[in-house]
């Protein structure tokens, strides 16, 4: 089983930027493809991006039409969001979640979650 911490949310001006973590503790993060999802308020869980195991391929290519890079150090058994170009429309609590890695390279199936940071984006 994995533990997974985000962090690195706030506040931000339209146009700004943020670098999400998630710190992942119990298991070598190596079992794990990772993923990325916001839930806004009143709105369905949205799935943004997926990196493999060895972080070589992601998931869609070109998250938020490339504003949005998901990567990961497994060394440091963490991964990251890097978001620019911030717009209020993502203004959303963000979640990390990995399921195992053979699993396929998309939104669905993830088994554990962390308890998600807080991203406003304000114009």
């Amino acid at each position: 089983q994995v533990q997974l911490v985000e962090s690195g949310g706030g506040s931000v001006q339209a146009g700004g930027s943020l670098r999400l973590s998630c710190a992942a503790s119990g298991r070598t993060l190596l079992n794990y493809t990772m993923g990325w999802f916001r839930q806004a308020p009143g709105a369905e869980r949205e799935f943004l991006s997926a990196i493999s195991w060895s972080g070589i391929t992601t998931y869609p290519t070109d998250s938020r039409k490339g504003r949005f890079t998901i990567s990961r150090d497994n060394a440091k058994s963490t991964i990251y969001l890097q978001m620019n170009s911030l717009k209020p429309e993502d203004t959303a609590v963000y979640y990390c979640a990995a399921k195992g890695r053979m699993h396929p390279l998309d939104g669905h199936e993830y088994d554990y979650w962390g308890q998600g940071t807080q991203v406003t984006v304000s114009s």
